[in-house]
């Protein structure tokens, strides 16, 4: 079992995906109720990394897989909100993070393709790897408006990604090895599908009732929903070491 990121993961056609923008990890945030919201994934079979809080002062706790992760976002209970970009978050399946291994490169390219972006940040957490203390260092490439409303997603480079995938915290009691699909909805999944599109640097293509990205390592699916006042996260699917597919449960 590795213990970074591969630069190559398999998508559902069964060919590696070199050259395309992978995905990094998905958010679910928990507000100020991460300590409450946690046992809920535990009971169903997840291993978490333990507590740790960012120098911006928001906490999480991971839930890594091969390639990617989740992570439970949120604050201190009683605190305020942390972070300005995450304070009025719904609860539950949130954010898009894409992977990227040259942050100032992204912030270009994004700037360049007329985004309002932020300059590159660095976020950094403590890390407790096989029973050492490290310091999780990681720069971002976040939106000052966001590319699609209702969807927030940013850009994160893993400058120390020993620090996230440990071989003790990817092997879940459940099975669960990756996220094979993230899925999506929106009124006009076409127009979604090709801002997103040009986010990640991926054609999008049709694909049954909406439309898709095939990134990297999963496929983001845009469904076409009239019902949909905004764009939203609808599910993300996992797959466990049988094969099997399932979709998370986030008990939000």
């Amino acid at each position: 079992m590795k213990s970074s990121p591969r630069s190559a993961e398999f998508i559902s056609d069964g060919e590696p995906e070199v050259d395309r923008t992978e995905f990094d990890h998905a958010v679910v945030m928990v507000r100020d109720r991460l300590d409450a919201v946690a046992p809920h994934f535990e009971r169903q079979g997840f291993r978490l990394s333990d507590l740790a809080v960012h120098n911006l002062g928001s906490c999480n706790r991971l839930v890594v897989l091969d390639n990617t992760y989740i992570e439970l976002l949120g604050w201190p209970p009683g605190a305020p909100p942390a972070r300005k970009e995450i304070a009025d978050s719904p609860l539950g399946l949130e954010a898009l993070v894409f992977r990227t291994h040259d942050a100032e490169g992204t912030y270009r390219r994004l700037r360049d393709a007329g985004f309002a972006v932020n300059p590159v940040q660095e976020l950094t957490r403590l890390a407790h790897v096989d029973g050492r203390e490290m310091q999780a260092r990681f720069h971002t490439v976040r939106f000052a408006q966001q590319p699609v409303p209702g969807i927030r997603m940013y850009f994160c480079r893993h400058l120390t990604p020993e620090c996230v995938w440990t071989p003790s915290l990817m092997a879940h009691p459940n099975g669960a090895l990756r996220i094979r699909r993230i899925e999506a909805r929106a009124a006009d999944a076409q127009a979604v599908a090709q801002r997103l599109a040009l986010v990640t640097d991926v054609a999008a293509e049709p694909a049954g009732d909406g439309w898709e990205l095939p990134l990297g390592n999963l496929r983001l699916h845009v469904a076409a929903d009239p019902a949909a006042t905004q764009p939203a996260l609808s599910a993300l699917v996992l797959e466990n070491r049988d094969g099997a597919s399932y979709t998370l449960d986030t008990g939000l």
